[in-house]
């Protein structure tokens, strides 16, 4: 898998923590895989909306990837509920159900951004440095080339 240019937190120089919530296993280790070539942490995993919401108290994470369609809750509710609480959560919903009206209330319910599977590194690294913008800062890559 390609390797990016490292995400770091500005305030502490740290990688970037995400929640990844998928019912999927497979979606959450790919997405994982992901967050780790960008320098990323994984934080917290969650399957379901309600769990997600558990999970984000817990993990207290830079940025949520989540999934729109799952069981017990929706992704798009679960986002909501936890906006509620963290009004400065950054949530990126991920998923393969890409009808325009789900996107819209998404974005209308808080979301920062939404994301099409299959997701390609690249599109979810630009979309990460976006969402994330001037807490977020590119890193030097180790083998001594400048950002």
């Amino acid at each position: 898998m390609e390797q990016f240019a490292p995400l770091r937190r500005k305030k502490d120089g740290q990688p970037v923590r995400y929640l990844v919530v998928d019912d999927s296993v497979f979606a959450r280790k790919n997405l994982g895989k992901m967050i780790e070539t960008f320098g990323g942490q994984v934080a917290g995993e969650a399957a379901d909306g309600c769990a997600a919401i558990t999970e984000y108290e817990r993990a207290l994470p830079d940025l949520v990837l989540m999934d729109i369609t799952m069981p017990l809750m929706e992704g798009i509710e679960a986002a909501e509920k936890i906006l509620q609480k963290h009004s400065d959560a950054r949530i990126v919903m991920v998923s393969s159900v890409g009808y325009q009206e789900n996107i819209v209330a998404a974005l209308q319910r808080g979301a920062r951004h939404f994301v099409q599977k299959p997701v390609k590194a690249d599109v979810l690294y630009e979309v990460v440095k976006y969402v994330m913008g001037d807490d977020a800062v590119v890193a030097a890559i180790a083998d001594g080339a400048h950002a």
